[in-house]
């Protein structure tokens, strides 16, 4: 348990994701349940399917107040192995997001590339989507294209003039075929693994059960966190600030020499070295 089989990796390879058979034990989801409770009450102003950053505790720029166990949780060494499988043995944590869907009037995610909205040169993140809920077809489980990946391109996407969205931007319908869907029903405790270019979103939802994510993302240490590309930017739909967001050397070493792992780190959150193996 906790390195990805040869079959995963080829799934992933050929499909653009993979649910690997490895998950967290009950206690950790616990853990992470109650810690997003703290977040979610601590951050009120904040709709819970938008929170960025959870795992810094220092509000900074994009307004919310975080929990280090998500920090903690970005380190694990059982999670790593899986990401190095994938972007090999070098890499950077740059981004930790809970979606959490209340119950009854969870927002939609529309169709779109992680790749559309990220800083990042060349464009290389492994996404650990991990289930912190049991998320189903009936609660707005995440959605994706099977082989959007495949070309390595972005697509255009179109501005969604709504406010009953997590993003504000979708990628144009004729890019794709949505009757290609995948629905990726996980249990608590349960992770998927995606690519930056997959096609991905999920429905509202619209069920009596709450659906809780935490996306957890992952660059090859060969690739660039460029912060030059933007600061402060509400135009997505929510606040980001790639310019002060810290990241995480968490396996390995930077190859570029120019990533730069002190800017936004201050407290508890400053950087530590990467786990030796």
């Amino acid at each position: 348990m906790g390195a990805l089989s040869e079959s995963e990796v080829r799934h992933y390879r050929q499909h653009g994701y993979v649910v690997p058979s490895y998950r967290l034990s009950p206690e950790r989801v616990l853990e992470l349940r109650s810690a997003l409770a703290t977040v979610i009450d601590a951050n009120p102003e904040t709709r819970p399917e938008q929170l960025v950053s959870v795992h810094t505790r220092e509000k900074g720029v994009e307004g919310v107040v975080g929990d280090a166990i998500f920090l903690e949780l970005a380190r694990d060494r059982k999670i790593l192995d899986l990401i190095e499988q994938l972007i090999g043995p070098d890499i950077v944590m740059w981004g930790c997001q809970a979606f959490c869907k209340p119950a009854g009037d969870g927002m939609e995610v529309p169709w779109h590339q992680d790749g559309h909205y990220w800083p990042i040169n060349p464009l290389a993140t492994v996404t650990a989507w991990i289930a912190i809920d049991d998320s189903t077809v009936e609660n707005g489980c995440l959605r994706v294209i099977p082989d959007s990946h495949l070309d390595q391109h972005l697509h255009g996407h179109l501005v969604e003039d709504r406010k009953d969205v997590v993003l504000n931007r979708r990628v144009k319908n004729h890019h794709f075929d949505e009757n290609s869907a995948v629905d990726i029903e996980l249990e608590a405790g349960q992770l998927s693994l995606h690519d930056i270019y997959l096609i991905h979103g999920s429905n509202p939802n619209r069920s009596p059960h709450r659906r809780a994510g935490l996306a957890i993302r992952y660059m090859p240490a060969t690739s660039l966190f460029d912060r030059e590309s933007g600061g402060a930017d509400a135009s997505a739909g929510y606040m980001v600030d790639f310019s002060t967001r810290p990241i995480w050397i968490v396996r390995g070493q930077d190859r570029t020499g120019r990533n730069d792992f002190l800017i936004g780190h201050q407290g508890p959150s400053m950087p530590s070295q990467p786990e030796s193996r």
